[in-house]
Protein backbone atom coordinates (compact mmCIF):
# COMPACT_ATOMS: atom_id res chain seq x y z
CA UNK A 1 0.00 0.00 0.00
CA UNK A 2 0.90 3.63 0.71
CA UNK A 3 4.20 2.34 2.47
CA UNK A 4 5.27 0.45 -0.22
CA UNK A 5 4.66 3.55 -2.73
CA UNK A 6 6.30 6.13 -0.29
CA UNK A 7 9.67 3.69 0.02
CA UNK A 8 10.25 4.56 -3.72
CA UNK A 9 9.12 8.17 -3.72
CA UNK A 10 11.19 8.82 -0.89
CA UNK A 11 14.12 6.96 -2.20
CA UNK A 12 13.53 8.52 -6.30
CA UNK A 13 11.89 11.79 -6.10
CA UNK A 14 14.40 15.36 -5.84
CA UNK A 15 12.58 17.34 -4.00
CA UNK A 16 10.72 20.32 -4.79
CA UNK A 17 9.92 18.15 -7.64
CA UNK A 18 7.38 19.79 -10.53
CA UNK A 19 3.89 17.26 -9.96
CA UNK A 20 3.72 17.71 -13.34
CA UNK A 21 7.19 17.27 -14.45
CA UNK A 22 8.77 13.86 -15.56
CA UNK A 23 10.84 14.46 -11.60
CA UNK A 24 7.19 13.12 -10.29
CA UNK A 25 7.34 9.55 -9.57
CA UNK A 26 3.81 7.81 -9.60
CA UNK A 27 3.71 4.40 -7.75
CA UNK A 28 0.79 2.10 -7.85
CA UNK A 29 0.78 -0.54 -5.24
CA UNK A 30 -1.25 -3.58 -3.71
CA UNK A 31 -0.73 -5.56 -0.27
CA UNK A 32 0.09 -8.98 0.67
CA UNK A 33 -3.52 -9.43 1.18
CA UNK A 34 -4.74 -8.51 -2.43
CA UNK A 35 -6.25 -11.43 -4.51
CA UNK A 36 -7.00 -13.33 -1.29
CA UNK A 37 -10.32 -14.69 -1.76
CA UNK A 38 -12.39 -12.70 0.92
CA UNK A 39 -14.38 -9.39 0.96
CA UNK A 40 -12.88 -6.01 0.97
CA UNK A 41 -9.39 -7.02 -0.22
CA UNK A 42 -9.11 -6.09 -3.93
CA UNK A 43 -7.85 -2.60 -3.38
CA UNK A 44 -5.09 -0.86 -5.16
CA UNK A 45 -3.09 2.39 -3.94
CA UNK A 46 -2.17 5.38 -5.76
CA UNK A 47 0.66 7.90 -4.75
CA UNK A 48 2.59 10.47 -6.19
CA UNK A 49 3.44 14.32 -5.69
CA UNK A 50 0.24 15.86 -5.93
CA UNK A 51 -0.31 18.78 -8.80
CA UNK A 52 -3.81 19.93 -6.72
CA UNK A 53 -1.93 20.74 -3.53
CA UNK A 54 1.47 20.24 -3.95
CA UNK A 55 1.60 17.54 -0.71
CA UNK A 56 1.89 13.69 -1.17
CA UNK A 57 -0.89 12.39 -3.15
CA UNK A 58 -2.81 9.36 -1.91
CA UNK A 59 -5.63 7.73 -3.55
CA UNK A 60 -7.41 4.26 -3.37
CA UNK A 61 -9.53 2.43 -5.56
CA UNK A 62 -10.98 -1.19 -6.03
CA UNK A 63 -12.83 -3.40 -8.22
CA UNK A 64 -11.49 -6.52 -9.93
CA UNK A 65 -7.96 -4.83 -11.18
CA UNK A 66 -6.00 -5.21 -7.84
CA UNK A 67 -6.51 -9.04 -7.84
CA UNK A 68 -6.11 -9.56 -10.97
CA UNK A 69 -2.88 -7.58 -10.99
CA UNK A 70 -1.65 -9.77 -8.25
CA UNK A 71 -2.64 -12.63 -10.88
CA UNK A 72 -0.49 -11.15 -13.63
CA UNK A 73 2.79 -11.59 -10.81
CA UNK A 74 3.09 -8.32 -9.63
CA UNK A 75 2.90 -6.28 -6.21
CA UNK A 76 3.13 -2.83 -7.75
CA UNK A 77 4.59 -0.92 -10.42
CA UNK A 78 6.90 2.70 -10.08
CA UNK A 79 6.86 5.04 -12.55
CA UNK A 80 9.94 7.25 -13.54
CA UNK A 81 10.56 10.27 -16.10
CA UNK A 82 8.29 10.68 -19.06
CA UNK A 83 7.79 8.67 -22.15
CA UNK A 84 8.52 10.43 -25.64
CA UNK A 85 4.91 9.57 -26.85
CA UNK A 86 1.34 8.12 -24.94
CA UNK A 87 1.88 4.15 -23.62
CA UNK A 88 0.30 2.02 -21.58
CA UNK A 89 1.70 -0.61 -19.31
CA UNK A 90 0.98 -4.35 -20.36
CA UNK A 91 1.32 -6.74 -17.17
CA UNK A 92 0.65 -10.28 -17.73
CA UNK A 93 2.07 -13.36 -16.09
CA UNK A 94 5.41 -11.86 -14.85
CA UNK A 95 6.09 -10.14 -18.03
CA UNK A 96 6.05 -5.82 -18.42
CA UNK A 97 5.67 -4.55 -22.48
CA UNK A 98 5.15 -0.42 -22.25
CA UNK A 99 3.10 -0.37 -25.88
CA UNK A 100 2.05 2.36 -27.89
CA UNK A 101 -1.48 4.20 -27.11
CA UNK A 102 -1.50 6.69 -29.42
CA UNK A 103 -4.37 5.56 -31.07
CA UNK A 104 -6.06 5.68 -27.76
CA UNK A 105 -4.86 9.29 -26.53
CA UNK A 106 -7.97 11.68 -26.36
CA UNK A 107 -10.24 8.40 -25.47
CA UNK A 108 -12.39 8.55 -22.30
CA UNK A 109 -12.05 5.72 -20.03
CA UNK A 110 -14.69 3.23 -21.55
CA UNK A 111 -13.33 3.35 -24.73
CA UNK A 112 -10.00 2.88 -23.58
CA UNK A 113 -10.79 0.01 -21.86
CA UNK A 114 -12.56 -1.25 -24.86
CA UNK A 115 -9.83 -0.96 -27.38
CA UNK A 116 -7.13 -2.68 -25.50
CA UNK A 117 -9.17 -5.33 -24.59
CA UNK A 118 -9.70 -5.78 -28.01
CA UNK A 119 -6.21 -5.38 -28.84
CA UNK A 120 -5.23 -8.13 -26.45
CA UNK A 121 -7.94 -10.43 -27.68
CA UNK A 122 -9.31 -10.89 -23.97
CA UNK A 123 -12.01 -9.28 -22.58
CA UNK A 124 -11.27 -10.59 -18.86
CA UNK A 125 -8.24 -7.70 -19.15
CA UNK A 126 -8.80 -5.12 -16.63
CA UNK A 127 -7.67 -1.66 -17.51
CA UNK A 128 -6.94 1.18 -15.38
CA UNK A 129 -6.40 4.55 -16.86
CA UNK A 130 -6.72 8.33 -17.27
CA UNK A 131 -9.21 9.89 -19.50
CA UNK A 132 -9.42 13.19 -21.34
CA UNK A 133 -9.45 15.01 -17.93
CA UNK A 134 -5.39 13.35 -16.82
CA UNK A 135 -4.22 14.01 -20.34
CA UNK A 136 -5.25 17.83 -20.20
CA UNK A 137 -3.45 18.05 -17.01
CA UNK A 138 -6.84 19.05 -14.72
CA UNK A 139 -5.64 18.89 -11.29
CA UNK A 140 -8.90 16.60 -9.81
CA UNK A 141 -8.00 14.13 -12.47
CA UNK A 142 -8.65 10.81 -11.48
CA UNK A 143 -7.31 6.95 -12.06
CA UNK A 144 -10.35 4.88 -12.76
CA UNK A 145 -10.24 0.98 -13.66
CA UNK A 146 -13.48 -0.96 -14.54
CA UNK A 147 -14.75 2.28 -15.89
CA UNK A 148 -16.59 3.45 -13.25
CA UNK A 149 -13.78 2.65 -9.79
CA UNK A 150 -11.63 5.84 -9.41
CA UNK A 151 -8.48 6.49 -7.42
CA UNK A 152 -9.89 9.92 -6.87
CA UNK A 153 -8.59 12.50 -4.98
CA UNK A 154 -5.46 14.18 -5.35
CA UNK A 155 -5.20 14.74 -8.97
CA UNK A 156 -3.07 11.65 -9.76
CA UNK A 157 -4.41 11.03 -12.88
CA UNK A 158 -3.13 14.25 -14.55
CA UNK A 159 0.45 12.89 -13.04
CA UNK A 160 -0.33 9.80 -15.71
CA UNK A 161 -1.00 12.27 -18.16
CA UNK A 162 2.19 14.24 -17.40
CA UNK A 163 3.76 11.11 -18.02
CA UNK A 164 1.67 10.25 -21.72
CA UNK A 165 1.00 7.17 -19.76
CA UNK A 166 -2.86 6.16 -20.68
CA UNK A 167 -3.50 2.99 -18.86
CA UNK A 168 -2.09 -0.18 -17.24
CA UNK A 169 -3.96 -3.42 -18.41
CA UNK A 170 -3.14 -6.84 -16.09
CA UNK A 171 -4.04 -10.48 -16.91
CA UNK A 172 -3.05 -13.58 -15.35
CA UNK A 173 -2.98 -16.83 -13.75
CA UNK A 174 -0.36 -16.73 -10.98
CA UNK A 175 -3.34 -16.90 -8.31
CA UNK A 176 -1.40 -15.89 -4.86
CA UNK A 177 -0.72 -19.11 -2.72
CA UNK A 178 -1.50 -18.78 0.95
CA UNK A 179 0.23 -20.12 4.36
CA UNK A 180 -3.04 -21.49 5.85
CA UNK A 181 -5.66 -21.91 3.14
CA UNK A 182 -8.07 -22.69 5.63
CA UNK A 183 -7.24 -20.05 7.55
CA UNK A 184 -7.79 -17.68 4.85
CA UNK A 185 -11.58 -19.65 4.11
CA UNK A 186 -12.85 -19.36 7.77
CA UNK A 187 -12.25 -15.65 7.66
CA UNK A 188 -14.38 -15.42 3.85
CA UNK A 189 -16.85 -17.90 6.05
CA UNK A 190 -16.86 -15.13 8.73
CA UNK A 191 -17.29 -11.93 6.35
CA UNK A 192 -20.58 -14.23 4.39
CA UNK A 193 -21.83 -15.33 8.07
CA UNK A 194 -21.73 -11.94 9.36
CA UNK A 195 -23.33 -9.79 6.45
CA UNK A 196 -26.25 -12.04 6.85
CA UNK A 197 -27.14 -10.74 9.93
CA UNK A 198 -25.94 -7.29 10.36
CA UNK A 199 -28.30 -5.22 8.88
CA UNK A 200 -26.26 -1.91 8.48
CA UNK A 201 -23.93 -3.71 5.93
CA UNK A 202 -27.20 -5.18 4.29
CA UNK A 203 -28.12 -1.31 3.95
CA UNK A 204 -25.07 -0.29 2.16
CA UNK A 205 -25.83 -3.30 -0.31
CA UNK A 206 -29.32 -2.70 -0.80
CA UNK A 207 -28.41 1.69 -1.12
CA UNK A 208 -24.79 2.13 -1.31
CA UNK A 209 -23.25 4.88 0.20
CA UNK A 210 -26.25 7.10 -1.11
CA UNK A 211 -27.97 5.53 2.17
CA UNK A 212 -26.10 8.13 4.17
CA UNK A 213 -28.14 11.41 2.62
CA UNK A 214 -31.02 11.40 4.49
CA UNK A 215 -29.40 10.11 7.72
CA UNK A 216 -27.00 13.19 7.25
CA UNK A 217 -29.55 15.71 6.47
CA UNK A 218 -31.58 14.80 9.58
CA UNK A 219 -28.15 15.14 11.73
CA UNK A 220 -28.01 18.91 9.92
CA UNK A 221 -24.71 17.55 7.96
CA UNK A 222 -25.64 17.83 4.66
CA UNK A 223 -23.31 20.31 3.00
CA UNK A 224 -25.22 22.68 0.90
CA UNK A 225 -24.74 25.75 -1.05
CA UNK A 226 -21.45 25.53 -1.12
CA UNK A 227 -21.42 24.38 2.73
CA UNK A 228 -23.18 27.54 3.97
CA UNK A 229 -25.92 24.94 5.51
CA UNK A 230 -26.14 21.67 6.45
CA UNK A 231 -29.73 20.82 5.69
CA UNK A 232 -31.33 20.62 2.02
CA UNK A 233 -34.68 21.21 1.41
CA UNK A 234 -34.65 18.67 -1.41
CA UNK A 235 -32.59 15.58 0.32
CA UNK A 236 -35.18 12.97 -0.42
CA UNK A 237 -35.35 13.65 -4.31
CA UNK A 238 -31.39 12.86 -4.40
CA UNK A 239 -31.26 10.09 -1.80
CA UNK A 240 -30.39 6.37 -2.03
CA UNK A 241 -34.10 5.31 -1.32
CA UNK A 242 -35.00 7.72 -4.30
CA UNK A 243 -31.92 6.03 -5.92
CA UNK A 244 -33.06 2.41 -5.33
CA UNK A 245 -37.10 3.17 -6.33
CA UNK A 246 -36.26 5.13 -9.80
CA UNK A 247 -33.18 4.46 -11.99
CA UNK A 248 -30.80 1.61 -10.05
CA UNK A 249 -30.88 -1.07 -12.09
CA UNK A 250 -28.38 -3.22 -10.97
CA UNK A 251 -25.60 -3.92 -8.25
CA UNK A 252 -21.80 -4.64 -8.89
CA UNK A 253 -19.33 -5.76 -6.67
CA UNK A 254 -15.24 -6.10 -6.23
CA UNK A 255 -13.40 -9.03 -6.44
CA UNK A 256 -14.62 -11.85 -3.66
CA UNK A 257 -16.94 -9.33 -1.76
CA UNK A 258 -20.22 -10.25 -0.89
CA UNK A 259 -21.56 -7.10 -0.52
CA UNK A 260 -22.27 -5.43 -3.50
CA UNK A 261 -22.32 -2.01 -2.28
CA UNK A 262 -21.72 -0.53 -6.39
CA UNK A 263 -24.73 1.16 -8.27
CA UNK A 264 -25.53 0.65 -11.73
CA UNK A 265 -28.07 3.47 -12.62
CA UNK A 266 -29.36 4.00 -16.30
CA UNK A 267 -31.59 6.25 -17.83
CA UNK A 268 -32.81 7.14 -21.46
CA UNK A 269 -33.85 10.51 -20.59
CA UNK A 270 -31.73 13.79 -21.63
CA UNK A 271 -29.56 12.36 -19.79
CA UNK A 272 -28.79 9.29 -21.12
CA UNK A 273 -26.62 7.36 -18.99
CA UNK A 274 -25.52 3.49 -19.14
CA UNK A 275 -25.29 1.51 -16.69
CA UNK A 276 -21.45 0.63 -16.95
CA UNK A 277 -20.53 3.83 -16.17
CA UNK A 278 -21.59 3.33 -12.27
CA UNK A 279 -24.07 5.17 -10.17
CA UNK A 280 -23.41 7.99 -7.81
CA UNK A 281 -21.94 7.08 -4.19
CA UNK A 282 -22.66 9.75 -1.02
CA UNK A 283 -20.05 12.09 -1.71
CA UNK A 284 -21.00 12.33 -5.51
CA UNK A 285 -24.43 13.00 -4.38
CA UNK A 286 -23.67 15.69 -2.43
CA UNK A 287 -20.71 17.67 -3.88
CA UNK A 288 -23.20 17.48 -7.96
CA UNK A 289 -26.66 17.66 -5.69
CA UNK A 290 -26.92 19.32 -2.38
CA UNK A 291 -23.35 21.60 -2.45
CA UNK A 292 -25.05 23.36 -5.99
CA UNK A 293 -28.88 23.08 -4.51
CA UNK A 294 -29.18 20.44 -7.38
CA UNK A 295 -32.24 18.18 -7.02
CA UNK A 296 -32.63 16.13 -10.38
CA UNK A 297 -31.13 12.68 -9.16
CA UNK A 298 -30.89 12.14 -12.89
CA UNK A 299 -28.44 14.76 -13.62
CA UNK A 300 -26.36 14.24 -10.66
CA UNK A 301 -26.10 10.46 -11.73
CA UNK A 302 -25.10 12.16 -15.11
CA UNK A 303 -22.29 14.22 -13.33
CA UNK A 304 -20.66 10.73 -12.15
CA UNK A 305 -21.02 9.01 -15.30
CA UNK A 306 -18.77 12.19 -17.24
CA UNK A 307 -16.44 11.88 -14.70
CA UNK A 308 -16.06 8.11 -14.69
CA UNK A 309 -15.25 8.49 -18.45
CA UNK A 310 -13.61 11.56 -18.33
CA UNK A 311 -11.36 10.72 -15.06
CA UNK A 312 -12.13 13.70 -12.56
CA UNK A 313 -12.72 13.36 -9.23
CA UNK A 314 -16.10 13.51 -7.92
CA UNK A 315 -15.71 15.46 -4.96
CA UNK A 316 -12.79 17.66 -6.52
CA UNK A 317 -14.51 18.46 -9.63
CA UNK A 318 -18.20 18.54 -7.70
CA UNK A 319 -17.17 21.30 -4.88
CA UNK A 320 -15.22 23.33 -7.65
CA UNK A 321 -18.31 23.91 -9.73
CA UNK A 322 -20.28 24.63 -6.10
CA UNK A 323 -18.00 27.73 -5.30
CA UNK A 324 -17.58 28.80 -9.06
CA UNK A 325 -21.28 28.78 -8.38
CA UNK A 326 -21.55 30.80 -5.08
CA UNK A 327 -18.61 33.16 -6.86
CA UNK A 328 -20.87 33.94 -10.16
CA UNK A 329 -24.21 34.51 -7.95
CA UNK A 330 -22.33 36.97 -5.60
CA UNK A 331 -20.58 38.85 -8.76
CA UNK A 332 -17.02 38.00 -8.10
CA UNK A 333 -17.48 35.86 -10.89
CA UNK A 334 -18.64 37.00 -14.58
CA UNK A 335 -20.01 36.03 -17.84
CA UNK A 336 -16.24 37.08 -19.22
CA UNK A 337 -15.15 34.72 -16.75
CA UNK A 338 -17.72 32.11 -17.64
CA UNK A 339 -17.47 32.45 -21.46
CA UNK A 340 -21.08 33.60 -21.00
CA UNK A 341 -22.60 30.59 -19.13
CA UNK A 342 -24.51 31.79 -16.15
CA UNK A 343 -23.58 29.64 -12.86
CA UNK A 344 -27.10 29.28 -10.79
CA UNK A 345 -27.30 27.60 -7.65
CA UNK A 346 -30.27 24.67 -8.74
CA UNK A 347 -29.28 24.70 -12.67
CA UNK A 348 -28.28 21.13 -13.41
CA UNK A 349 -27.75 22.49 -16.81
CA UNK A 350 -25.27 24.88 -15.85
CA UNK A 351 -23.43 22.15 -13.61
CA UNK A 352 -22.75 19.74 -16.46
CA UNK A 353 -21.68 22.61 -18.83
CA UNK A 354 -19.20 23.34 -16.28
CA UNK A 355 -17.93 20.00 -15.94
CA UNK A 356 -17.61 19.23 -19.55
CA UNK A 357 -15.24 22.61 -19.21
CA UNK A 358 -13.12 21.81 -17.11
CA UNK A 359 -12.64 18.41 -18.37
CA UNK A 360 -11.49 19.79 -21.79
CA UNK A 361 -9.90 22.80 -20.58
CA UNK A 362 -12.32 24.54 -23.05
CA UNK A 363 -12.60 28.53 -22.75
CA UNK A 364 -11.88 30.52 -19.78
CA UNK A 365 -13.85 28.76 -17.62
CA UNK A 366 -12.88 25.61 -18.26
CA UNK A 367 -8.69 26.18 -17.89
CA UNK A 368 -9.81 27.79 -14.72
CA UNK A 369 -11.84 25.14 -12.90
CA UNK A 370 -9.24 22.70 -14.32
CA UNK A 371 -6.95 24.15 -11.54
CA UNK A 372 -8.86 23.17 -8.97
CA UNK A 373 -10.89 25.95 -6.50
CA UNK A 374 -8.15 27.26 -4.51
CA UNK A 375 -5.46 27.97 -7.30
CA UNK A 376 -8.38 29.25 -9.31
CA UNK A 377 -9.53 31.93 -6.16
CA UNK A 378 -5.84 32.93 -6.26
CA UNK A 379 -5.98 33.87 -9.75
CA UNK A 380 -9.51 35.71 -8.64
CA UNK A 381 -9.11 37.25 -5.88
CA UNK A 382 -9.77 37.37 -1.58
CA UNK A 383 -13.55 37.80 -2.29
CA UNK A 384 -13.07 34.27 -4.39
CA UNK A 385 -10.79 32.40 -1.93
CA UNK A 386 -13.34 33.67 1.17
CA UNK A 387 -15.75 30.79 -0.39
CA UNK A 388 -13.26 28.42 -0.72
CA UNK A 389 -13.48 25.05 1.58
CA UNK A 390 -10.64 23.52 1.14
CA UNK A 391 -7.29 22.43 2.99
CA UNK A 392 -4.07 22.38 1.46
CA UNK A 393 -5.67 23.11 -1.67
CA UNK A 394 -7.81 20.19 -1.95
CA UNK A 395 -11.78 20.22 -1.84
CA UNK A 396 -13.07 19.60 1.57
CA UNK A 397 -15.68 16.04 1.17
CA UNK A 398 -19.23 15.60 2.44
CA UNK A 399 -18.65 14.92 6.21
CA UNK A 400 -19.25 18.53 7.74
CA UNK A 401 -16.92 19.75 10.76
CA UNK A 402 -19.15 21.19 11.97
CA UNK A 403 -21.23 19.03 13.44
CA UNK A 404 -18.45 15.94 13.14
CA UNK A 405 -15.78 17.70 15.29
CA UNK A 406 -13.28 14.94 14.90
CA UNK A 407 -13.32 15.54 11.07
CA UNK A 408 -12.20 18.96 11.21
CA UNK A 409 -9.01 18.13 13.03
CA UNK A 410 -8.02 15.13 10.92
CA UNK A 411 -8.68 17.26 7.70
CA UNK A 412 -6.34 19.93 9.34
CA UNK A 413 -3.74 17.65 9.75
CA UNK A 414 -4.25 14.46 7.24
CA UNK A 415 -1.19 14.85 4.93
CA UNK A 416 -2.91 14.73 2.09
CA UNK A 417 -5.42 17.66 2.58
CA UNK A 418 -9.27 17.15 3.52
CA UNK A 419 -10.41 13.36 3.62
CA UNK A 420 -13.17 11.50 5.09
CA UNK A 421 -11.50 8.11 5.00
CA UNK A 422 -8.65 8.85 7.26
CA UNK A 423 -10.25 8.43 10.77
CA UNK A 424 -13.13 6.92 12.46
CA UNK A 425 -16.15 9.53 12.81
CA UNK A 426 -17.20 11.01 15.73
CA UNK A 427 -20.89 8.97 16.26
CA UNK A 428 -19.17 5.61 16.59
CA UNK A 429 -16.90 7.50 19.71
CA UNK A 430 -19.71 9.42 21.72
CA UNK A 431 -21.80 7.86 24.63
CA UNK A 432 -24.72 6.80 22.83
CA UNK A 433 -22.53 4.75 20.30
CA UNK A 434 -23.50 1.00 19.93
CA UNK A 435 -22.35 -2.04 21.72
CA UNK A 436 -20.02 -3.45 18.80
CA UNK A 437 -18.44 0.22 17.75
CA UNK A 438 -17.40 0.43 21.77
CA UNK A 439 -16.33 -2.68 21.90
CA UNK A 440 -14.21 -2.67 18.69
CA UNK A 441 -12.65 0.57 19.72
CA UNK A 442 -11.54 -0.94 22.68
CA UNK A 443 -9.71 -3.25 20.67
CA UNK A 444 -7.95 -0.19 19.71
CA UNK A 445 -7.39 1.34 23.45
CA UNK A 446 -10.18 3.82 23.10
CA UNK A 447 -12.22 3.27 26.09
CA UNK A 448 -13.90 6.82 27.16
CA UNK A 449 -16.42 7.74 24.86
CA UNK A 450 -17.69 11.41 24.70
CA UNK A 451 -20.20 13.79 24.29
CA UNK A 452 -21.16 15.00 21.07
CA UNK A 453 -19.39 17.99 19.74
CA UNK A 454 -16.33 17.82 22.35
CA UNK A 455 -12.89 18.37 20.90
CA UNK A 456 -10.92 17.36 23.75
CA UNK A 457 -8.49 15.49 24.78
CA UNK A 458 -10.74 11.83 23.91
CA UNK A 459 -11.81 13.01 21.04
CA UNK A 460 -8.17 14.25 19.82
CA UNK A 461 -6.87 10.57 20.60
CA UNK A 462 -9.79 8.62 18.79
CA UNK A 463 -8.59 10.61 16.15
CA UNK A 464 -5.20 10.01 15.62
CA UNK A 465 -6.12 6.28 17.26
CA UNK A 466 -8.40 5.97 14.48
CA UNK A 467 -5.88 7.39 12.03
CA UNK A 468 -3.80 5.07 12.56
CA UNK A 469 -6.24 2.51 12.06
CA UNK A 470 -7.34 3.70 8.58
CA UNK A 471 -4.15 4.46 7.40
CA UNK A 472 -3.45 0.42 8.61
CA UNK A 473 -6.22 -0.33 5.98
CA UNK A 474 -4.58 1.81 3.25
CA UNK A 475 -1.27 -0.17 4.02
CA UNK A 476 -3.28 -3.30 3.38
CA UNK A 477 -5.48 -2.04 0.87
CA UNK A 478 -8.20 -3.04 2.80
CA UNK A 479 -11.80 -1.73 1.92
CA UNK A 480 -12.83 0.27 5.00
CA UNK A 481 -16.46 -0.60 4.13
CA UNK A 482 -15.54 -4.43 5.08
CA UNK A 483 -13.17 -3.80 7.71
CA UNK A 484 -13.33 -1.37 10.22
CA UNK A 485 -13.24 -0.24 13.67
CA UNK A 486 -17.28 0.18 14.01
CA UNK A 487 -20.37 -1.77 12.23
CA UNK A 488 -18.57 -3.25 9.54
CA UNK A 489 -18.17 -7.41 8.74
CA UNK A 490 -14.50 -7.33 10.28
CA UNK A 491 -13.17 -5.75 13.27
CA UNK A 492 -9.32 -5.23 14.49
CA UNK A 493 -8.87 -8.53 15.97
CA UNK A 494 -9.27 -10.50 12.61
CA UNK A 495 -6.88 -8.10 10.91
CA UNK A 496 -3.89 -10.00 12.35
CA UNK A 497 -5.50 -13.07 12.27
CA UNK A 498 -5.81 -12.79 8.32
CA UNK A 499 -2.41 -11.46 7.57
CA UNK A 500 -0.97 -14.41 9.34
CA UNK A 501 -3.12 -16.46 7.90
CA UNK A 502 -2.06 -15.57 4.23
CA UNK A 503 1.78 -14.71 4.90
CA UNK A 504 3.17 -16.97 7.44
CA UNK A 505 4.12 -14.48 9.94
CA UNK A 506 3.17 -14.02 12.96
CA UNK A 507 2.33 -10.42 13.85
CA UNK A 508 0.31 -9.00 15.78
CA UNK A 509 -2.28 -6.23 16.38
CA UNK A 510 -0.12 -3.51 18.10
CA UNK A 511 2.36 -4.12 15.36
CA UNK A 512 0.07 -3.77 12.59
CA UNK A 513 -1.12 -0.36 13.91
CA UNK A 514 2.46 0.74 14.00
CA UNK A 515 2.70 -0.13 10.57
CA UNK A 516 -0.66 2.10 9.92
CA UNK A 517 1.69 5.53 11.92
CA UNK A 518 4.26 4.71 9.90
CA UNK A 519 2.19 5.35 6.99
CA UNK A 520 1.23 9.11 8.18
CA UNK A 521 4.86 9.47 9.12
CA UNK A 522 6.12 8.96 5.75
CA UNK A 523 4.00 10.92 4.18
CA UNK A 524 4.41 14.09 6.80
CA UNK A 525 7.84 14.27 5.94
CA UNK A 526 7.56 13.98 2.53
CA UNK A 527 4.98 16.94 3.22
CA UNK A 528 7.89 18.90 5.18
CA UNK A 529 10.31 18.11 2.68
CA UNK A 530 8.62 20.23 0.40
CA UNK A 531 8.22 22.95 2.96
CA UNK A 532 4.87 22.10 4.75
CA UNK A 533 4.58 23.16 8.11
CA UNK A 534 1.53 23.29 10.67
CA UNK A 535 0.48 26.48 9.00
CA UNK A 536 -0.40 23.96 6.23
CA UNK A 537 -2.36 22.39 8.61
CA UNK A 538 -5.70 24.50 8.98
CA UNK A 539 -9.16 24.33 7.10
CA UNK A 540 -10.41 27.34 4.79
CA UNK A 541 -12.29 30.49 6.80
CA UNK A 542 -15.64 29.06 5.00
CA UNK A 543 -15.47 25.67 7.01
CA UNK A 544 -15.13 28.18 10.80
CA UNK A 545 -18.51 30.03 9.79
CA UNK A 546 -21.81 29.33 11.75
CA UNK A 547 -24.53 27.00 9.93
CA UNK A 548 -27.81 28.49 8.74
CA UNK A 549 -30.61 26.37 8.51
CA UNK A 550 -32.02 23.21 10.00
CA UNK A 551 -30.59 21.36 13.04
CA UNK A 552 -27.34 22.76 12.96
CA UNK A 553 -28.34 26.91 12.58
CA UNK A 554 -25.67 28.83 14.05
CA UNK A 555 -23.25 25.62 14.46
CA UNK A 556 -19.29 26.57 14.46
CA UNK A 557 -16.45 24.65 14.79
CA UNK A 558 -13.42 27.53 15.81
CA UNK A 559 -10.36 27.92 14.70
CA UNK A 560 -9.25 28.15 18.27
CA UNK A 561 -10.96 24.77 18.80
CA UNK A 562 -8.89 23.24 16.17
CA UNK A 563 -5.94 24.73 17.20
CA UNK A 564 -5.92 23.69 20.42
CA UNK A 565 -6.73 20.27 19.52
CA UNK A 566 -3.62 20.45 16.96
CA UNK A 567 -1.53 20.80 20.10
CA UNK A 568 -2.77 17.75 21.50
CA UNK A 569 -2.74 15.77 18.22
CA UNK A 570 1.36 16.75 17.83
CA UNK A 571 1.94 15.90 21.53
CA UNK A 572 -0.04 12.66 20.98
CA UNK A 573 1.59 11.72 17.44
CA UNK A 574 4.84 12.23 18.71
CA UNK A 575 5.32 16.10 16.40
CA UNK A 576 7.06 18.79 16.90
CA UNK A 577 4.32 21.30 17.93
CA UNK A 578 5.66 23.99 16.96
CA UNK A 579 6.44 23.03 13.17
CA UNK A 580 3.65 20.20 12.92
CA UNK A 581 6.03 17.85 11.55
CA UNK A 582 7.48 14.31 12.96
CA UNK A 583 10.63 14.35 15.17
CA UNK A 584 13.63 12.61 14.89
CA UNK A 585 12.66 10.36 17.75
CA UNK A 586 9.61 9.35 16.83
CA UNK A 587 11.01 8.42 12.93
CA UNK A 588 13.74 6.23 15.13
CA UNK A 589 11.14 4.99 17.16
CA UNK A 590 9.17 4.26 13.78
CA UNK A 591 12.25 2.44 12.23
CA UNK A 592 12.20 5.16 9.31
CA UNK A 593 15.14 7.32 10.81
CA UNK A 594 16.60 6.52 7.00
CA UNK A 595 14.29 9.47 5.72
CA UNK A 596 16.53 12.25 7.02
CA UNK A 597 19.22 10.90 6.37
Amino acid sequence: GTNFGMYYILKHMPPGADALGPDNVLTLMLSVLTGAPFSGQSRMTANAKSPLTGAIGDAQAGGFFPAEMKNAGFDGVVFLGKAAKPVYLWLNNGQAELRDASPLWGLGCWETETRIREELGDDKVEVTCCGPAGENLVRTAAIINMRNRAAGRTGLGAVMGSKNLKAVAVRGSLRPTYADAKGVKAVAALGATEFKTNRGMQELGELGTAGVVLSQEFAGGLPTRNYQSGTFAHAEEISGERLAETILVSRDTCYACVVRCKREVETDDEYQIKRELGGPEYETIATFGSYCEIRDLAAVSKANALCNDYGLDTIGAGATIAWAIECYEDGILTDADTDGLALRWGDAHAMLAALEAMAFRRGRLGNLLAEGSARAAAQIGPDAQARLITVKGAEAPAHMPQVKRSMGLIYAVNPFGADHQSSEHDPSYEENAGERSLGWLAELGLTRPVPAMSLGEEKVEFTLITQYWTSLMDVLNLCQFDWGATWQLYGPATVAQVVNAVTGWDTTLPELMEAGARRVNLMKVFNAREGFTRDDDKLSPRLHQPLTGGLSDGVRVTEEEIEHAKDLYYKLAGWDVATGNPTGARLEELGVAWVIG
